[in-house]
């Protein structure tokens, strides 16, 4: 399962990741989200020694959200060294997620 990012494990888990992070920003009644948390699960597999694939629930973590100016869900945003480098907004495929992780790995 994705790593649960949260208000409070933010600094820890994000910022001091010498890894790069993807981080799924959702909600429990986005439609659009439910699609794509399946897709960031198997990433989650898939990338487990190599980047920190989490996610924040909007809705239980506004700090977080506000921080990033998250206005829709889903938003999946990139992040190397601490800084965003890409981000994603709406439902996308696989493969697009995929490429913009490979692109800073």
């Amino acid at each position: 399962m994705a790593v649960e990012i949260t208000d409070s494990n933010y600094a820890e888990l994000v910022e001091n990741s010498e890894k790069p992070v993807m981080i799924d920003f959702w909600a429990e009644w986005c439609g659009p989200c439910k699609l794509v948390g399946p897709v960031v699960e198997e990433m989650h597999g898939e990338y487990a020694n190599r980047a920190v694939i989490g996610k924040v629930n909007v809705d239980n973590n506004p700090e977080i959200s506000a921080k990033f100016g998250i206005r829709n869900i889903p938003t999946i945003i990139f992040m190397k060294n601490g800084e965003v480098v890409d981000k994603s907004v709406g439902a996308v495929p696989k493969n697009v997620l995929s490429e913009k992780l490979d692109a800073i790995l």
